[in-house]
């Protein structure tokens, strides 16, 4: 699928909104998404109706392959991130091909990460309801967290935040994940595959 060069990126962090939810498992994407702000230089500002958090800059050095980004963050919980997300696509008119949505991954080891374009849900909540909104054929980065010990059930797990153990990686893995995304911006989904996928 051939990409617009000259259309904006939208670069979607997925996560749920609250203090008591920012070091679980499920807003990795959050995490992410704070570090490419931070990366840009500036602040989340409320989008208008769209109820997200998003922050314009540009990422990539100057030259063809400096891209206009978008990052944000649904504020309306993880469930129904499909809303938010449909709302800036149409606002900041962003091809479908255009939108990352970075997430957990229960089916994933933690510490691996996957790129892909389209696919099913796996049913995860975010996905199902961006995916109910407008169509499975965008990107993800898929940051695996791996699967709940024993009888935990899975939602338990996901709300839960890292373990000290995963903490020990969790800002070195978080800064691989904003580098794949950049990649997968500037450089296509290819190169960031092979550099990234593991």
């Amino acid at each position: 699928m051939t990409t617009d060069a000259t259309a904006p990126w939208l670069i979607v962090g997925l996560g749920n909104p609250g203090p008591e939810y920012a070091m679980n498992r499920h807003n990795v994407g959050f995490m992410v998404a704070d570090l490419l702000a931070e990366r840009i230089g500036g602040k989340f500002k409320r989008a208008g109706k769209a109820q997200a958090q998003v922050l314009e800059g540009r990422i990539g050095s100057p030259g063809p392959q400096n891209r206009r980004v978008i990052v944000a963050k649904p504020m309306s919980f993880m469930n129904v991130s499909g809303g938010p997300v449909t709302g800036l696509r149409d606002f900041y008119k962003v091809p479908v091909a255009n939108i990352v949505a970075i997430h957990d991954e229960l089916d994933i080891d933690y510490g691996t990460m996957r790129l892909k374009l389209g696919g099913g849900d796996n049913g995860h909540n975010g996905l199902k309801s961006i995916t109910k909104s407008m169509g499975p054929d965008y990107h993800r980065v898929r940051f695996g967290i791996g699967r709940p010990p024993g009888r935990m059930q899975v939602a338990d797990f996901v709300l839960k935040d890292f373990s000290s153990t995963e903490r020990k990686e969790l800002d070195y893995l978080v800064d691989r994940a904003a580098d794949s995304v950049e990649c997968l911006v500037t450089e296509g989904l290819e190169r960031a595959q092979s550099a990234y996928n593991s």
